[in-house]
Formats: C-alpha cells, sequence, structure tokens
C-alpha cells in the first residue's frame, strides 16, 4: 500500500465512501450540486460521478495506481468546477453564495491537485510539469487560500444561517459565527500571502474539522437535521479531509515561516 500521509488515507477513505453513497442514492450527492435537471446523459453521469471518486479513492491506496487516480481525479474535479460551477460567478457576481459554492470546489480541486503534484509520473513532468512538484503546490494552495477569503465572507453574508447552528450548548453563538468568518479571512490571507502559511493551512483544516465534527453530529442528535443538511453535511466530510491534505502538503515547512508559499 501507498500511504503518504494520514490525510491522504482520511481523503481515499472519504471518496471511496461518496462513490457508495452515490450509487446507493442513484442521484448527484451535494458535491455535483446544482446539476441542471435537463442536462443530456444526466443518468449516466451520475453514476460516473459515483464511479470516479470510488475508483480513484480504491487507487489511492496501491502504488501502481496512485499516480493514475490523482491523474483522474484532479482532471475531473477541475472540468466539472468549470463546467458546472465557474459559469455562476459570472452570472451572479455579486452574490456571496457563488463564491461560496465554488470555494468548495476549488478546496476539493486543490487536494487532488495537491495528490497528483506528488505522484506525479516521468511523464506528467514532462508533459505537465507546471501543475506538478513545486509548482502544481503552490497552484493548489493559491485555490485553497482563495476559497478561505470565500468561506470567511459567506459568514458575514449569511450570518442569519450561520449562527443558529451553532451548538446549543455552546455559548455566545453571535461570537462564534463572527470568529470564525475572521478565522476563515486570516487563514486564506497567510497562506495567499506565505506569512504562517502551514500554521493558517492547519488550523483551517481544524476549524472545518470541529465544524463538521461538532455541528452536524448536533443536530443529528437533536432530530432537526433536514435534507438539505445532510448534503451540507456529506460536503463538509469532503471539505474536512481535502483540508487536512492540503495542510499536510506543508510538511517539513516551519509553523511560523514567512515568505515560503
Amino acid at each position: 500500500m501507498r500511504i503518504a500521509s494520514l490525510g491522504h488515507a482520511v481523503f481515499a477513505t472519504t471518496l471511496i465512501s461518496i462513490g457508495i453513497l452515490g450509487f446507493v442514492k442513484g442521484d448527484f450527492i451535494q458535491i455535483w450540486q446544482p446539476t441542471p435537471k435537463d442536462l443530456p446523459g444526466r443518468e449516466v453521469l451520475v453514476y460516473l460521478c459515483a464511479f470516479v471518486p470510488l475508483v480513484c479513492g480504491i487507487g489511492f491506496f496501491w502504488p501502481r495506481t496512485a499516480a493514475p487516480a490523482a491523474r483522474l481525479l484532479f482532471a475531473y474535479f477541475l472540468l466539472w468546477w468549470l463546467l458546472f460551477k465557474l459559469r455562476f460567478i459570472f452570472l451572479a457576481p455579486t452574490s456571496e453564495g457563488v463564491y461560496q459554492t465554488n470555494g468548495q470546489n476549488a478546496v476539493w480541486t486543490a487536494a487532488a491537485w495537491v495528490l497528483y503534484a506528488w505522484f506525479a509520473t516521468d511523464w506528467d513532468r514532462r508533459r505537465l510539469g507546471f501543475a506538478t512538484g513545486e509548482k502544481g503546490l503552490h497552484i493548489a494552495r493559491v485555490l485553497y487560500g482563495l476559497a478561505m477569503l470565500a468561506f470567511g465572507f459567506s459568514h458575514f453574508a449569511y450570518f442569519n444561517l450561520t449562527a443558529p447552528i451553532v451548538p446549543s450548548w455552546l455559548p455566545w453563538h453571535t461570537f462564534w459565527a463572527y470568529f470564525t468568518g475572521v478565522a476563515y479571512l486570516a487563514a486564506g490571507a497567510g497562506i495567499l500571502s506565505g506569512v504562517y502559511g502551514r500554521l493558517a493551512a492547519t488550523l483551517s483544516a481544524v476549524q472545518i474539522g470541529g465544524f463538521t465534527l461538532l455541528v452536524w453530529p448536533t443536530l443529528m442528535l437533536a432530530g432537526t437535521i433536514t435534507a438539505p443538511q445532510w448534503g451540507e453535511f456529506t460536503a463538509s466530510v469532503v471539505l474536512m479531509a481535502s483540508a487536512w491534505v492540503v495542510a499536510d502538503s506543508y510538511r517539513g515547512m516551519r509553523w511560523f515561516a514567512v515568505g515560503k508559499r
């Protein structure tokens, strides 16, 4: 087996899980939404969106298949983002929601890019050198940093939706809603500027993980989670695993390094 990091293993396991979920559900899960109802070949695409993460997740565990799996997943995430998500920015450039959904796609695309940069073969380095090695890692981190800015602004733009889902057993709901928004903005700034980049990426991954493991299970236990929120929980799990991979890409760099992007 080939395990580059613990984040790599968690991400691969998450991919397998969402692949299985896609087949069981027989429809697009949250990370592929929204998808046009009248899209030609929609039924075939549903199962392709389940097959790709499933086969790539399995492939990530084996030395001979890790590179092809990373190449396929990166290409698929990037193509999906360009075809189905990026257009929303041009259709509604003043709506913060479009940056939030594009930010989510940027996070899991960045994770796939990190793994592609790690596992790239000589063929990849010769033909797609800009996307491999340190260059590839840098671009992946930029995508992730921009996503953190989008998440931070969304916390303020949709404050009325953020504060109510803070677990009831936590005091100061308003404070936590504002704090996490500011934390995302600070993380994005640190990653993009190269000031404490490793620390910023790691703390943002911890924050995403804390949100995933505290907010959604609380709603589940209370029996108040809605169908759309189940979808958001699925996306949140993928975000958590993806953020972990990006944070792992800073291994070997000093926590308080400045100017290392």
